[in-house]
């Protein structure tokens, strides 16, 4: 059996109470959860590592067969229960049939991106040439500015569809009300009453709103709404209907469902199943090109979603041009695919030195500000001369570092700063942000548990530091405290093999809410450890019976794991990560992603 019996879970897993990151393994399997593992594994015919993953999950022994082949089918559900959903496609049919001018306001990022797109080619589909308007993520910010709204109704927009933002924008909105052009807002983000003006807000996160969809990115409601307004097409006999294929823009909504993070269970991991099938075609000539610039080997997976092509298209809106991404999307001619492709990818690379600048200033200013950070529960950077499109990775790379909550904000000559905040497991950032928003300490602010952004005044900065540290230091101490790695079982170097991998992928694919399985091997010694790469660390390990595995631990040159790793040739190991497979020179090949080490005795 590749997997061995986990420890139970009130011991530590091998023994490591305090491993190279500082971090205390355990096992995610109780006793009540090795049963289940083990009854899924006999009722189902499964393999023992696929049982163990399902029930370390929470999947029920009768659910498996449905959780392992999710579709569309089974877990659509009708989009009449999303409150306003028919209003809108309603109000879509109606724009088709009279060949109004339309007008999309996406965000900045993939998801916009992608619900942009999908609007896109919706309407295209049914000879509607719609005007993409993506805002400037420094000259406009997140989501409709009044300018920007009276700018699309000058040129002509009878109606204007908002997506993956709008929910909030009160005064942009009423402005197209006041000049009699209706608003549609399809989104995903917090949003309370009262609601702005628009003939339909759907948004499955409204309080009114049954659905229990609220877990959808942007895409994934308009994907919703596009079904919707393609049923009432065919049941009206509209020709072009009955020629419209929903299921081969899969990869797009694929697409924004792993890089706007959002969890992977119900109807999302059915659009990531089915997205991936759609997006290992290559249908969408955007796509393509980026996959093919990326140097993309072996199937797509959600890695390459997520790590590929998301910073890409990004980058266009951190930046560059914000409209770059949409645009990729939309495109069906391979040449122009391409310029746009090659575009991206060289914004990428600079945006990559670009963070990398700024995270030396940032860890010297948490140095400066908190010491070694241990100190502090919310930790909170500032400069002038950063990018303002870089602060939310950079909030990101701190909150890795230092296992707590972190913001990164970029201030203006006027000494008006604009930060993004990532949050650790356990603890709501957007909540702390939207109370400092009440508090009257920042101008705006708003998100989500996991990431916030927000907008403050340099004066009232130091109000700021002492709001959020007050505000975490109740809780986020206990959580960094309690900081565990779960481990879903061991194996040696020898069970490592591409058999195993294929077991554990028929188990994915993995991402928020579904996390990759983590494997222990105990007790091997470390032949070889070199950086590689700007800061990675490139390893060779070798069991008892001399089996050898790479493994490369990422961004880990200067933090503790990767000092224990360089410096701990010859020595017995603990390892945990994950498996899998990377593809060299056409062959694929077992690689272990290490995400923690340990001393073995």
């Amino acid at each position: 059996m590749p997997i061995e019996p986990a420890d139970p879970v009130s011991r530590a897993f091998l023994n490591v109470e305090n491993s190279a990151s500082g971090q205390r393994w355990v096992s995610r399997l109780d006793q009540a959860g090795l049963n289940r593992a083990m009854a899924i594994s006999q009722i189902h015919g499964l393999p023992d590592v696929v049982a163990r993953v399902l029930a370390g999950r929470d999947v029920p022994v009768d659910g498996a067969p449905a959780f392992l082949d999710p579709t569309i089918r089974a877990l659509m559900p009708d989009p009449a229960t999303l409150t306003d959903c028919i209003r809108a496609a309603e109000r879509l049919v109606e724009a088709i049939r009279r060949r109004e001018k339309i007008a999309i306001f996406g965000d900045y990022d993939v998801d916009g991106a992608s619900s942009s797109a999908l609007m896109y080619r919706f309407l295209a589909h049914f000879d509607v040439a719609p005007e993409i308007y993506i805002p400037d993520r420094i000259f406009e910010g997140y989501g409709p500015n009044p300018a920007a709204i009276g700018q699309l109704i000058d040129r002509g927009a009878r109606l204007i569809v908002t997506v993956d933002c709008g929910s909030t924008s009160h005064e942009s909105l009423a402005v197209a009300a006041e000049r009699g052009i209706d608003v549609l807002v399809i989104d995903h983000h917090q949003i309370a009453q009262p609601y702005p003006q628009a003939v339909a807000i759907v948004n499955p996160n409204r309080d009114d709103d049954l659905s229990g969809q609220g877990h959808l990115c942007a895409a994934g409601v308009v994907y919703l709404v596009l079904v919707a307004a393609a049923r009432l097409l065919r049941e009206a006999k509209d020709k072009r209907a009955f020629t419209l294929d929903l299921l081969a823009w899969l990869d797009i909504v694929a697409l924004a469902t792993v890089c706007d993070v959002v969890p992977l269970k119900g109807l999302n991991r059915a659009y990531v199943v089915k997205g991936l099938l759609a997006a290992r075609n290559m249908g969408n000539a955007g796509l393509a090109a980026l996959f093919r610039k990326a140097g993309l080997g072996g199937p797509v997976t959600t890695y390459h979603l997520g790590f590929l092509i998301g910073p890409r298209i990004n980058a266009g809106g951190r930046i560059g041009d914000a409209a770059l991404g949409s645009r990729l999307l939309t495109v069906d001619d391979p040449n122009l695919a391409g310029e746009i492709a090659d575009r991206l990818d060289e914004l990428n690379r600079e945006r990559q030195a670009m963070e990398a600048a700024m995270l030396e200033e940032a860890e010297a200013e948490v140095m400066a500000e908190y010491g070694d950070g241990e100190g502090a529960a919310v930790i909170i950077t500032a400069r002038e001369n950063w990018h303002p499109g870089i602060a939310g990775l950079l909030a990101s790379r701190l909150k890795e570092r230092y296992r707590r909550p972190a913001f990164a904000i970029a201030f203006d000559p006027n000494g008006r700063g604009t930060g993004s905040g990532r949050s650790i497991s356990g603890f709501d950032m957007g909540k702390m942000v939207r109370a400092a928003v009440d508090e009257g300490i920042l101008v705006k602010g708003g998100g989500h548990a996991m990431a916030a952004g927000l907008t403050v005044e340099r004066a009232n900065l130091g109000r700021l530091r002492s709001f959020f540290e007050e505000r975490a230091s109740r809780v986020v101490p206990g959580l960094v405290a309690a900081h565990t790695l779960k481990i879903d079982g061991a194996v040696g170097a020898t069970g490592a093999t591409l058999q195993l991998i294929d077991q554990l992928e028929s188990a994915g694919p993995y991402g928020a809410g579904h996390p990759q399985p983590v494997l222990a091997l105990p007790a091997h010694r470390l032949t070889d450890a070199r950086m590689v790469g700007t800061n990675h660390v490139k390893i060779t390990v070798e069991s008892l019976d001399g089996t050898r595995l790479d493994g490369i631990a990422f961004r880990a040159v200067e933090t503790p794991l990767g000092h224990f790793l360089l410096n701990g040739r010859g020595r017995n190991i603990h390892l945990a990560g994950s498996l899998g497979a990377d593809f060299w020179q056409g062959t694929r090949r077992v690689q272990l992603r290490v995400l923690d080490a340990a001393p073995a005795p």
